[in-house]
């Protein structure tokens, strides 16, 4: 499996190359920021035209890592999709994915900023979803131990080879962890914005994705 193993408050997690984080010992897999719906959400509001391909192509990510890992729980943290109605709108043949992955697994719906209201398929739909000594949330909270959350799609900047690239990474020190955006045509935030840097510790760790992830000391 293309992935990077760590542990995160006395637990073993994976970070898989996709942006998805694996918990063997739950049978869990989480997945931040999907924005399914975001083509259709850009056209709608008079933006540029992109290739109305994003939402499939998340999907079919997802459910290869869910072929991968045979993971029962999933929980998505926040943002699934582009807006609220970008939910209600999504094809029939994505709703049909949807609704094929959900199938004998358990599928915890985040409340995110772009989709506050409820999410009419399947699943559970909650603010917020604490396992074991772990929460699961959208947005980071100052004061949060034990978090994992999504919202910021942070990417990690650095030289290479004489020149500079960017990937998504996932954001790790004692207290928190932060997921990259798993969806298509999300965007990303340096892990040295200021944003970033007030929320995570001296001691933050970088975990890049791709087809190797590489773990790093976050660069500031």
């Amino acid at each position: 499996m293309n992935s990077l193993e760590f542990f995160f408050f006395g637990a073993c997690f994976h970070a898989l190359g996709s942006g998805a984080l694996w918990w063997p010992e739950q049978d869990l897999l989480c997945v931040s920021d999907l924005h399914l719906g975001k083509s259709a959400r850009v056209a709608r509001r008079g933006g540029p035209s992109l290739p109305p391909y994003d939402s499939r192509d998340t999907l079919n990510r997802l459910a290869a890592d869910l072929d991968q890992t045979g993971a029962n729980k999933v929980v998505c943290l926040g943002d699934s999709f582009d807006d609220l109605e970008a939910s209600q709108t999504l094809g029939e043949a994505e709703q049909l994915i949807v609704s094929t992955l959900q199938a004998g697994r358990v599928w915890i719906w985040i409340e995110g900023n772009h989709d506050p209201g409820p999410v009419e398929m399947g699943g559970t739909h909650l603010a917020e979803w604490s396992c074991e000594t772990l929460i699961f949330r959208h947005i980071a909270c100052n004061e949060a131990q034990g978090e994992i959350s999504g919202h910021y799609h942070p990417k990690v900047q650095l030289r290479a080879k004489g020149r500079s690239i960017s990937r998504p990474a996932f954001l790790v020190d004692d207290k928190r962890m932060i997921l990259p955006a798993y969806g298509t045509y999300t965007g990303g935030l340096r892990s040295s914005d200021s944003a970033l840097r007030g929320l995570m510790g001296s001691d933050a760790r970088a975990i890049l994705t791709g087809q190797t992830p590489q773990i790093t000391i976050m660069p500031r």
